[in-house]
């Protein structure tokens, strides 16, 4: 199969553009992690009613912010294929961070009312606007980045700052919950954390500016083989490519399902289901997410030897076993929480170490950032952000605790059904006509050869 050039990269502009991606990355889930463990001040300070109301609808905000991801998706995955991948990365990682920022500037709902929950909203749909494309856009730059035979490896790193940013979001609002006691915490201590999210973003800034644009999409742009408008993309994109499209939403819903349910609605699961105390609902993830990221590239190094498709099979097939006896070992007290979120955190690590290697890799160099974005983010929209107000509702309304592994299973099965048309691109170049690791051209790479 005919493929471009292959332009060495060398190993500082490599380390370079992995930190320009992973602290996106990062800053985008620092923000989940103060939202989920401050949830319970937030609730208290936006919303009214009791506190399980308010909290239900802190966390109805929380997946509000999903709807808007595929719009999102769509409009910075059709920039990043037309105008380039850094262009995106820059603008999605200023609105993140100045839209994290300026939550911690919300007034509270004593104070202007109504306006308090609807300024929240709109911070939110603003957030989850640009990371519609900031996760594709960091992901597909780093893909195009590294080395074919190393590509699980380096794309780890990206998950690695999803860990470290949430992990760092959590341990703030833990300090400052430990620092400042509930009183001051309620009272003005919780926004602190939030205003965090400005100088962070100013160091994404600097790192993203000076990265240059990359191969892969240069090679495609010399070569005349971009695409040539928007809409001329969408058509190539949902004519050639909708059994990918297909396959990479049915994998982020068992992805997001167990991301979301584990990471952002662990620490409310604990303290109003479980009975654990604030305090300890937050030590629990905060132990199994550090676990999770030493992990991370072992596994990513390990797909890169033996292929994504093993690794993500070993992941669902072990979290769909073991998902149920995990939270019964998580309602036994504190010690067996950190242990059942430790085998459920250790068995999501495959899936988690390699969908940066494995989701750009399904689609071509013109469209390959659309697609990512348009397909991960309908389905992280769907069934992910809403993940964990949807579990608080089935609680609500069944009384069975467990029911947090019951959809956690059912995400499992939807994953395990979509696997075998998965194509393995372990090892597989990112610069080919067709589709990487099928051998296989679509009509349109025809018409661009």
């Amino acid at each position: 199969m005919p493929s471009l050039h292959d332009t060495p990269v060398s190993d500082t502009v490599l380390h370079r553009a992995i930190a320009a991606s992973a602290i996106g990355n990062a800053t985008e889930w620092f923000d989940y992690g103060i939202y989920a463990y401050g949830v319970a001040y937030i609730a208290a300070a936006l919303f009214p009613g009791s506190t399980a109301e308010a909290t239900l609808f802190a966390l109805a905000t929380f997946a509000i912010s999903f709807l808007v991801r595929p719009l999102g998706g769509m409009f910075w995955g059709l920039l990043g294929d037309r105008y380039g991948r850094k262009s995106v990365l820059v603008f999605t990682l200023l609105l993140m961070s100045g839209a994290t920022f300026c939550i911690g500037l919300v007034p509270s709902y004593d104070r202007i009312g109504i306006w308090a929950p609807a300024l929240l909203v709109v911070l939110r749909m603003i957030q989850g606007f640009s990371t519609g494309g900031e996760y594709s856009g960091a992901a597909t730059f780093m893909a195009e980045y590294s080395p074919d035979d190393r590509r699980g490896f380096y794309g780890s790193f990206l998950e690695v700052g999803t860990l470290a940013g949430f992990s760092c979001g959590a341990l703030l609002m833990l300090g400052c919950s430990l620092l400042l006691g509930e009183e001051r915490m309620h009272d003005w201590g919780w926004r602190l954390p939030f205003l965090v999210a400005a100088p962070l973003g100013l160091v994404g800034l600097y790192l993203r500016s000076r990265i240059g644009e990359t191969p892969v999409f240069r090679e495609v742009e010399q070569a005349g083989r971009k695409e040539t408008g928007s809409l001329r993309e969408m058509k190539d994109l949902f004519r050639d490519y909708w059994r990918q499209l297909l396959t990479l939403g049915a994998l982020v819903v068992a992805l997001n399902v167990v991301n979301y349910t584990l990471l952002s609605y662990m620490p409310s699961y604990l303290q109003l289901r479980i009975g654990l105390g604030t305090t300890q609902a937050l030590y629990v993830p905060i132990i199994g997410m550090l676990s999770m990221i030493v992990f991370l590239p072992l596994a990513g190094a390990l797909s890169d030897r033996i292929g994504r498709k093993p690794l993500w099979r070993i992941s669902l097939v072990g979290l769909f076993l073991l998902a149920v006896p995990a939270y019964h070992l998580m309602a036994s007290g504190l010690w067996g929480a950190i242990a059942g979120f430790a085998v459920l955190g250790l068995l999501y690590v495959p899936q988690l170490a390699t969908i940066s290697a494995t989701f750009p890799a399904m689609f071509p160099t013109p469209v390959r950032l659309a697609g990512l974005a348009i397909a991960y983010n309908v389905s992280t929209s769907l069934f992910g952000g809403t993940a964990p107000a949807f579990n608080s509702w089935l609680v609500g309304q069944t009384g069975d605790v467990l029911m947090p592994a019951y959809v956690m299973m059912a995400a499992c099965l939807v994953g395990l059904a979509a696997l075998p048309f998965l194509a393995e691109t372990a090892g597989q170049s990112m610069r080919t006509v067709g589709l990487p690791g099928t051998g296989t051209s679509t009509a349109n790479d025809q018409e661009q050869r």
